[in-house]
């Protein structure tokens, strides 16, 4: 097992824009390795835990990747209720946007359910949102044009048909 080593503290801006330069590369694990080394060093730096986030979440269409609850959980850890709530909405937007590409039985349900979070987080940040900030009412209408225009997303019944019925 190896021991990771401490990036120094003086390094961490040019590492932040090598893991938003990763990010843009398509590699998201190697900006989400970036991050975490980040965050080793400053706990606190959110401008990393938002990087983070944003590289977890470019993960979701791949087979493996990180649980969208588990990513919820690292939005929760930022220190303003607009970010926790705007980021919060990103995690779960991606996390319905990946489901989309999925099959299987359920899959379109849990992609409304994730939307609707998105929404209902996106309608938070845009209350706490400084004026003329107008990024969550931005998402929120991109969720509800993708709801509005895919007829077959939608909430799961309340009680569904078992197999026995």
């Amino acid at each position: 097992m190896f021991e990771l080593k401490k990036l120094h503290p003086g390094a961490i801006e040019k590492a932040l824009q090598k893991a938003d330069r990763y990010r843009l590369l398509n590699e998201p694990a190697d900006a989400e390795s970036i991050c975490r080394d980040i965050l080793a060093v400053e706990p606190g730096n959110a401008p990393a835990r938002m990087a983070l986030i944003l590289s977890l979440t470019d993960q979701f269409v791949r087979d493996g990747g990180p649980d969208p609850e588990q990513v919820l959980r690292e939005s929760d850890g930022l220190g303003t209720a607009y970010d926790r709530a705007y980021y919060g909405g990103i995690v779960c937007e991606r996390a319905g946007r990946a489901l989309l590409g999925r099959s299987g039985f359920g899959v379109l349900y849990g992609a409304y359910e994730w939307f609707r979070r998105a929404m209902d987080r996106f309608e938070e940040a845009e209350r706490l949102a400084a004026p003329g900030d107008a990024s969550a009412l931005l998402r929120w209408n991109t969720c509800a044009r993708l709801l509005n225009t895919r007829r077959d997303l939608e909430p799961e019944p309340a009680s569904a048909p078992t197999l026995l019925e």
